[in-house]
C-alpha cells in the first residue's frame, strides 16, 4: 500500500515538472502559455503610453526610432508568429529579423512583463499601472541606451531626400545608407587645405558651450566651389564619414515655396549635414519661375528657424562664387569657402597614382608642358580616360595628352567621354569617305597641326594612337597618293609635315 502511495505521488510530481516542459514545444502548449498570461494580465490595470514616429510638426521622433533598434535586438523578436526578414545592405548574405506590424511583443524589465505593439506610425508600450512608477523612467532609459550601443557599433550613415509622396503621413523625407567611398583625404585639392578643413570639424565637434556663450546657434556653413567634375559632392561625402553625420540632400526643384524650405529643415535632426548643390544655378532659374526667393534662401541659411536645430553643418556648392548674390557670401551665412580648381599638373600626378598605379612616366613631361600652356580639364574627366584605359597607363596617358591639346585655350572643360582622343587630339576620319573629301578635312586638321605648339612625334604602330587613324584607307598606296596630295597643299603654308617609314608623323616649326 505504501509502495503505491508513493509510486503515485511521484508519478504526480513527475507530471507537474514533465508536462509543461512537453507543451511549451508543441503548439497547444504555446497556446495555453499565451492564453494564461492573457488570464493573469485581466486581473491587473495597465497604463497605455504612446510613441508616434512624428510629432504634429512632422518631425521625427528620436525614440520611435530608438524603440524599434532595441526591439529588433531582442532575442525573442524570433519568437513572434511573424516576422520580417531582410538582407544587410553591405553585405547579401547576413538576415536580419524585423519585427511585423500589429503584434503584441513581451518584454521583462527587473521582473517586471511590459508588452509592445507596432502598427505603422506609432508604439504602443502597456505596462501594469502600479508598477509604472518602478519601472518606466529607468526602463526607457535602458531601452535609448541600448539603442544608441547598437547603433554606435554600425555606425551606418544615411542619406535623406526631400522625395517621400506622402508626406502628410510619412513626412518630407525618406533615406537610405549612405555608403559613399570617398574621404577627405581622397579630395584634389591641396594637403594644407584638407588639413585646415579637417582642424576645423574637429574644433566645431567640441564648441556646444563656446556657441552658447556667444548666443549663438551651434552650426556652422561651408561654401564648395568650382566648376562641375572637380569633386565636390565626393568631398562633401568624405565631409560626412568624418563627422559620422547623417547627410540631407535639398532638391531645390521639389521645394514649392519659402515655408515648404523651412518645414524641410525643422524635420532634419541633430548631428546631420545639409546639402544644397547647384545653389547658383537655382537662384538664375528662380528669376523666371515661383518658387523659393532669395529671402527664403537667406532665412534658411541663418534665420531664427535655425535655432530649432544644433550641431549641423551646412554646406552649398555652386560653379562660381562671383555669380552668387553677395548677401548670401557674407560672414555668418558661409563660414568656410574652399575652392575646387580643374586639375593641374600635381593633381594629375595624384589621379595618375590613383587610378593607374604609376608614380613617373616617360610621358610625364611632356603632359607637365602642356598644363603649364593653360589647358586643363576637370579630375572628373581625366579620371575617365584613366579608368576607360586602365589597362594601359601609356595609351592612358596618351589619351589625356591628346584631350588636353584637343581643349587648349578653351573656357571651362570640354572633354567628350564618346569622342576619339587617340591622335593627338585629331579625330578618326570617317569610314568610306572619298579621297577628295576626305585630303579636304586632313588639309585643315594638319593646318590646325602645325600651329599648335612645339615638335612631337606620336607613334601611330602602338595601341592605335597616331595622328591619323584613317580606317576608310587599307592600302599603302592609297595612302601614299593621299599623303602627295596632302602634302602638295601643305607646301603653301607655315611649316613642313614628314612621314617616316615607322610609321610616325613629325611637324617642325
Amino acid at each position: 500500500m505504501i509502495f503505491i502511495i508513493l509510486l503515485f505521488g511521484f508519478t504526480v510530481i513527475s507530471s507537474f515538472w514533465l508536462i509543461p516542459r512537453v507543451l511549451s514545444r508543441t503548439s497547444i502548449g504555446h497556446f495555453l502559455q499565451n492564453r494564461w498570461r492573457f488570464l493573469e494580465e485581466c486581473f491587473h490595470t495597465h497604463q497605455f503610453y504612446k510613441i508616434p514616429k512624428f510629432n504634429h510638426h512632422m518631425q521625427e521622433n528620436q525614440l520611435f526610432h530608438k524603440i524599434l533598434t532595441y526591439l529588433n535586438s531582442l532575442p525573442s523578436a524570433g519568437d513572434l508568429d511573424y516576422v520580417n526578414l531582410f538582407s544587410a545592405y553591405n553585405n547579401p548574405n547576413e538576415i536580419t529579423l524585423l519585427i511585423n506590424n500589429d503584434q503584441m511583443f513581451p518584454d521583462v524589465f527587473l521582473g517586471s512583463r511590459v508588452y509592445w505593439q507596432m502598427d505603422e506610425s506609432c508604439f504602443v508600450l502597456k505596462i501594469r499601472r502600479k508598477e509604472k512608477r518602478r519601472i518606466l523612467s529607468s526602463y526607457l532609459q535602458h531601452v535609448c541606451k541600448t539603442a544608441d550601443e547598437i547603433e554606435q557599433k554600425r555606425k551606418e550613415l544615411r542619406l535623406y531626400l526631400n522625395a517621400e509622396k506622402s508626406p502628410e503621413k510619412n513626412g518630407r523625407w525618406i533615406s537610405t545608407p549612405f555608403k559613399h567611398p570617398a574621404t577627405i583625404d581622397t579630395a584634389l585639392i591641396d594637403s594644407d587645405l584638407k588639413n585646415k578643413v579637417k582642424t576645423d570639424l574637429e574644433l566645431f565637434l567640441k564648441s556646444k558651450s563656446y556657441y552658447h556663450r556667444l548666443g549663438r546657434v551651434w552650426k556652422r556653413s561651408y561654401l564648395l566651389y568650382g566648376p562641375s567634375g572637380t569633386g565636390k559632392s565626393s568631398f562633401i561625402a568624405g565631409m560626412a564619414k568624418f563627422l559620422s553625420y547623417d547627410v540631407y540632400d535639398v532638391d531645390m526643384s521639389k521645394v514649392t515655396c519659402d515655408s515648404d524650405l523651412k518645414l524641410l529643415l525643422l524635420q532634419t535632426t541633430n548631428k546631420s549635414l545639409i546639402v544644397i548643390e547647384d545653389l547658383d544655378r537655382f537662384l538664375t532659374e528662380k528669376e523666371k519661375s515661383k518658387g523659393v526667393s532669395l529671402s527664403g534662401v537667406l532665412n534658411f541659411m541663418d534665420g531664427i528657424i535655425c535655432c530649432c536645430g544644433e550641431e549641423r553643418l551646412m554646406v552649398f556648392t555652386v560653379s562660381n562664387k562671383e555669380h552668387v548674390d553677395p548677401t548670401i557670401m557674407r560672414p555668418g551665412r558661409i563660414d568656410f569657402h574652399i575652392h575646387f580648381p580643374l586639375c593641374d599638373f600635381s593633381s594629375f600626378k595624384n589621379l595618375a597614382s590613383s587610378h593607374l598605379g604609376i608614380k613617373e612616366h616617360k610621358l610625364f613631361p611632356q603632359v607637365e608642358e602642356i598644363f603649364q600652356t593653360g589647358a586643363s580639364l576637370s579630375p572628373a574627366e581625366i579620371g575617365e580616360i584613366m579608368i576607360s584605359n586602365r589597362g594601359s597607363p601609356t595609351r592612358a596617358l596618351k589619351t589625356v595628352i591628346n584631350a588636353l591639346q584637343t581643349n587648349s585655350g578653351k573656357t571651362g572643360t570640354g572633354y567628350k567621354p564618346g569622342h576619339d582622343y587617340s591622335g593627338s587630339g585629331l579625330p578618326r576620319a570617317p569610314r568610306n569617305l572619298s579621297h577628295s573629301g576626305s585630303i579636304d578635312g586632313l588639309v585643315d586638321l594638319s593646318s590646325k597641326l602645325m600651329h599648335s605648339g612645339s615638335t612631337r612625334t606620336v607613334d601611330e604602330a602602338s595601341d592605335h594612337s597616331g595622328v591619323f587613324c584613317m580606317d576608310g584607307f587599307h592600302t599603302g598606296k592609297e595612302l601614299k597618293n593621299l599623303y602627295g596630295l596632302l602634302k602638295n597643299r601643305s607646301r603653301r603654308r607655315e611649316g613642313s609635315m614628314d612621314l617616316d617609314g615607322e610609321g610616325k608623323v613629325e611637324r617642325t616649326m
